[in-house]
């Protein structure tokens, strides 16, 4: 490649991705989240009232109506935390319900909505920090609630007062932003308190919560379901953690535009790790040369995948057994059909048996498609 030309500058930009991603200061996270129905919905595994701390992102303490005991998820946490901890979270959390309850009832009929639907209040706080070497900063606070998926009302932690982005929460706003004591300890709670658990639970974990993961990644095509005269090239990077990752479709190395990629965002696995994928639609014919790009900071360098246009066939297989986490268990595989011999082809017919023998084992559904890319 020579210097100072359109395809140097673009892999000059990578690497310069890739060497931000590793000096970047760690970002951690502990959140909150209550949410709350206005009736039962008689469902296996679906309470009336529901509430869950999440640690970077990982389930660290779960509460539900039917059982009303706060419990811990993570073995630290249970090994960690003294008796009394989970008492007076148990209690905070019954009297976190009856709150719920009553004000899902107040906003219904604020709402005017009937009380034959299933309406939903969720409310969402905590804090997010940056660390870099020891040196530990606040980065934001979240003290949100939203009702039937939309946002409702919103802490505005540098203003100090509530935000409401709908008429209906226009009276709540004005009388809690009336309540200063209020504003004020929800400012330091964000600030102060949340962080400082944020830090302990970080030093109580273990080496489970804090070890690293670099990513797998996977290309593939498929034909589109859009235009049948092209190819849905995906890129897939999953198993990772922790969740900062930088993940491009390249075209003879050059980044392909982010207005032109679809991305599914990053998203959690049900092994605490994460995924991401982003897909582009290219002619059925083409013959450029595509590769996945990923960066991550566990890696002393980036991922490069190459898609290989020669005759490969994909299989995707997505299992869901009702008695797991609705998490899907994503398998991925390639065989050349050129080689038919190729190490690969008989895993694939192997994976194939196993995942249709698994689902019907767990009462889950199958959904499995062949793809050719020929």
């Amino acid at each position: 490649i020579k210097p100072g030309s359109r395809l140097f500058k673009h892999c000059l930009i990578l690497l310069v991705h890739f060497i931000l991603l590793l000096f970047l200061a760690e970002k951690h996270s502990l959140y909150y989240i209550y949410t709350a129905l206005s009736k039962p919905v008689n469902l296996p595994g679906i309470y009336q009232f529901t509430a869950m701390g999440l640690l970077d992102d990982r389930q660290i303490d779960s509460y539900n109506s039917e059982e009303q005991k706060k419990i811990p998820t993570q073995h630290w946490m249970k090994e960690k935390m003294q008796e009394d901890y989970w008492e007076k979270g148990t209690q905070s959390r019954k009297s976190k319900e009856q709150w719920f309850n009553d004000n899902v009832d107040i906003l219904m009929k604020r709402m005017r909505h009937s009380e034959s639907d299933v309406h939903v209040l969720q409310w969402r706080v905590g804090c997010e920090i940056e660390k870099q070497g020891d040196e530990v900063k606040f980065s934001k606070g979240i003290d949100e609630y939203s009702y039937d998926g939309e946002n409702f009302l919103s802490f505005d932690d540098k203003e100090s007062q509530w935000v409401a982005p709908v008429d209906a929460a226009v009276p709540t706003k004005r009388k809690w932003d009336n309540e200063l004591i209020l504003n004020q300890y929800t400012k330091g709670y964000l600030e102060k308190e949340c962080v400082d658990w944020l830090n302990k639970f970080r030093d109580y974990a273990d080496k489970e919560l804090r070890n690293s993961s670099p990513p797998d990644v996977h290309v593939f095509a498929k034909r589109s379901f859009r235009d049948k005269t092209k190819l849905r090239l995906t890129c897939l990077a999953t198993g990772f953690y922790p969740k900062d990752t930088f993940l491009t479709i390249r075209k003879y190395c050059s980044p392909l535009p982010e207005d032109e990629l679809e991305s599914t965002g990053i998203r959690p696995n049900h092994d605490g790790t994460f995924q991401m994928k982003k897909s582009v639609e290219i002619n059925k014919d083409e013959k450029d040369d595509f590769d996945c790009f990923v960066a991550h900071r566990t890696l002393k360098g980036p991922i490069i995948v190459r898609w290989v246009h020669s005759g490969y066939i994909f299989f995707t297989s997505m299992c869901v057994p009702w008695e797991f986490n609705p998490q899907p268990f994503v398998l991925l595989t390639q065989c050349s059909t050129t080689e038919p011999q190729a190490p690969l082809c008989p895993t694939f017919l192997k994976h194939v048996d196993f995942y249709k023998a698994h689902c019907s084992e767990k009462r889950g559904a199958l959904i499995g498609q062949l793809y050719s890319a020929l």
